[in-house]
């Protein structure tokens, strides 16, 4: 099929787009690597009567640290799986990253554009979850910081309002006795996760559990926290036992939806198999760290 008619647009520099997405409110769609966006007007079901296309801007495409560690939203999800300064920094966010479709869509697609796309199956949006992660976002007179636990607020919907464009995800640098791990299952590699779990631990100075954060993909209309996980962990030994423990309560807390791929109660196992796994492996780097 062929998308329906638009206008399109090319800035050169953010205040461009800035101002062209403020002029066109509603009827503009920010194109970033199009990987989502591009079939989906194909097939018609995003019909935007102006696209402005943000590959030209070239001061949206950055991995820098500040304190925090800064990716740029235009920034290729190839650069951030092949960065130096994310496999240290942020090794959850590398870790994650080849699972996320094949080669030639990481070549294209940008880590806003993922993030501001806010698919429940995707990868990325679970991983800010549990990093943490702020998002910046800007429109032509103001720009303001949301919390990733605010910014995924529904199906495809996030916490952005008309005329403001993703432009900056900071995550906050790692604390010396932590851990993080990373696994999804899917029917081929590649494909959408049947069910995915993102985590981060840190231990205190006798060994015992800080904090966690344990973030699930594909199992609700959104990335969510496993809450009741969370609170089984604080306090606890990294144990394989403790690890269970907060696997059950993931799996109890969910109420994930059902399909031709897999039922509710298979995406419940999986996310109370992966959970454990995830989290044995967190608590070994944690150890170790």
């Amino acid at each position: 099929m062929k998308p329906a008619p638009f206008k399109y647009l090319r800035p050169r520099s953010l205040e461009e787009a800035l101002a062209l997405v403020a002029e066109h409110g509603s009827d503009a769609k920010p194109l970033a690597g199009g990987q989502s966006l591009i079939p989906a007007m194909n097939f018609r079901l995003a019909t935007p009567a102006v696209l402005v296309d943000l590959n030209m801007i070239d001061e949206l495409a950055y991995i820098a640290i500040d304190g925090d560690l800064r990716i740029g939203a235009m920034t290729r999800q190839r650069a951030v799986e092949r960065s130096p300064l994310v496999a240290r920094l942020a090794p959850l966010l590398a870790e994650a990253m080849p699972s996320i479709a094949h080669p030639a869509i990481r070549n294209r697609g940008t880590i806003g554009g993922s993030l501001a796309h806010a698919d429940p199956a995707a990868e990325l949006p679970a991983v800010m979850l549990a990093l943490d992660a702020t998002m910046v976002v800007r429109t032509a007179a103001r720009h303001r910081s949301i919390a990733a636990a605010e910014f995924f607020t529904g199906l495809f919907a996030t916490a952005m309002e008309p005329g403001e464009l993703l432009t900056e995800i900071r995550i906050p640098a790692g604390t010396e006795r932590s851990g993080f791990a990373f696994g999804e299952i899917s029917r081929r590699h590649g494909d959408f996760a049947l069910a995915g779990v993102a985590a981060s631990v840190s231990l205190d100075e006798k060994g015992r559990c800080a904090d966690a954060r344990i973030a699930l993909l594909s199992v609700a209309d959104r990335a969510v926290l496993a809450v009741a996980a969370r609170g089984a962990l604080r306090g606890e030994l990294p144990t394989d036992q403790v690890a269970r423990v907060a696997a059950t309560a993931a799996a109890d807390e969910i109420d994930p939806p059902g399909d031709i791929h897999a039922s509710a109660k298979y995406r419940r196992q999986l996310v109370s198999v992966l959970t454990r796994r995830v989290l044995e492996t967190a608590f070994a780097r944690a150890t170790s760290a």
